[in-house]
């Protein structure tokens, strides 16, 4: 009958119902994770075209740039190998030539005395090589005298003038002395002086003999010149590790010993004064730049031995720099290592040449 059959109907009716609402909830389910589905292609394709990208980049970096580099490479190499093959050549010359002992090829003068001032006074009136003795306990050795700057009389105790000598040498060697005096240029007597340093204990030897004056004498690449004179200048002996006394100065070069840089201030200049310092070289470490430390050395960072504060405003035995101005990168160690003479020519132009005469001082001269 048909209310037997109404509830059935209802039912029928509720179930589909449910039916209903579940088939359109799995529809939207199913568009919501299209959605989802379309946004992944869509990520998924911007990667894929980045990823063909980067593929067709490395392909062409393989396929081009590499063997590019690699034969730009390959032609720095054999330019490398080519220099060192001269530099061997060029070695293999030189011990070729040093196998016997380099001998003086101009005769020393008769005249000698005990020092260039002594020699001056007995005669020897030129300029060049000679013998001094300081005293009888020494051994005669040589030495350039220069005879005419400022009425002559001046030993040469330190010259630079192209490059020639390494100066960046040990305690010993600067002890020692190192270098060549003079050479012959064609006139039958050594009157053109070398690159040397004549040695430590000679130079604190002959200072204090008695008083003596230092004469520092600079030139530039345009062939410009200025000098430094102190009239007080003594070098204690190995004992105090060289210490350095100056005092007087006068010149148109800058007091670098005395005054420090004067482009610094304050403590700043203060560590650039030379005076009362003790003399450093790579092995033996004594300047003021942290004691001890031996990543904080002077004579290690500025090229040659010298009586470095922390670390110098003059710097006469630094490397040799051909043409004057020179940058951090030239630099070894990044440092103003030239041939420095601060307030001159400022910490990065290297002179073309300097040296240091000493002769024993009168006031009334």
């Amino acid at each position: 009958s048909i209310n037997h059959l109404k509830p059935q109907v209802e039912e029928l009716s509720q179930s589909s119902n449910s039916v209903y609402r579940y088939v359109n909830s799995i529809s939207t389910s199913l568009r919501e994770r299209q959605v989802v589905i379309n946004d992944n292609s869509r990520v998924v394709s911007q990667y894929t075209d980045r990823v063909e990208e980067q593929h067709a980049y490395i392909k062409e970096t393989v396929d081009t740039v590499f063997p590019s580099n690699i034969r730009v490479l390959q032609g720095v190499l054999e330019k490398i190998r080519q220099k060192i093959l001269k530099l061997e050549k060029a070695i293999q010359t030189q011990r070729e030539e040093c196998r016997e002992p380099c001998t003086t090829k101009c005769p020393i003068p008769v005249v000698s005395g005990k020092e260039c001032e002594d020699i001056f006074r007995r005669g020897g009136k030129d300029s060049q090589m000679y013998m001094i003795q300081p005293d009888s306990f020494t051994a005669p050795y040589r030495v350039f005298c220069d005879q005419t700057t400022q009425n002559g009389g001046w030993l040469l105790i330190q010259n630079r003038q192209d490059g020639s000598v390494d100066f960046g040498r040990r305690w010993d060697e600067y002890r020692r002395g190192f270098g060549n005096i003079a050479s012959d240029s064609g006139k039958g007597h050594c009157q053109t002086p070398g690159e040397y340093w004549l040695g430590n204990d000679r130079i604190s030897h002959v200072t204090k003999m008695g008083p003596t004056e230092v004469l520092i004498e600079m030139e530039d690449w345009t062939g410009a010149k200025v000098h430094a004179q102190y009239q007080q200048f003594t070098i204690q002996s190995e004992t105090s590790n060289y210490v350095m006394a100056v005092d007087g100065y006068s010149g148109n070069a800058g007091n670098c010993f005395l005054d420090g840089s004067t482009e610094l201030f304050g403590e700043n200049r203060t560590m650039t004064m030379h005076n009362s310092m003790m003399f450093s070289t790579y092995d033996r470490d004594n300047d003021n730049w942290i004691p001890g430390d031996p990543s904080k050395q002077c004579a290690r960072e500025d090229g040659g031995g010298w009586w470095y504060n922390r670390c110098h405003s003059a710097n006469p035995n630094g490397r040799y720099y051909i043409g004057g101005a020179y940058t951090r990168r030239m630099a070894k160690h990044g440092t103003d290592d030239g041939v420095v003479w601060m307030n001159w020519k400022g910490s990065w132009y290297s002179l073309k040449a300097i040296s240091m005469k000493i002769r024993p001082f009168f006031a009334s001269r």
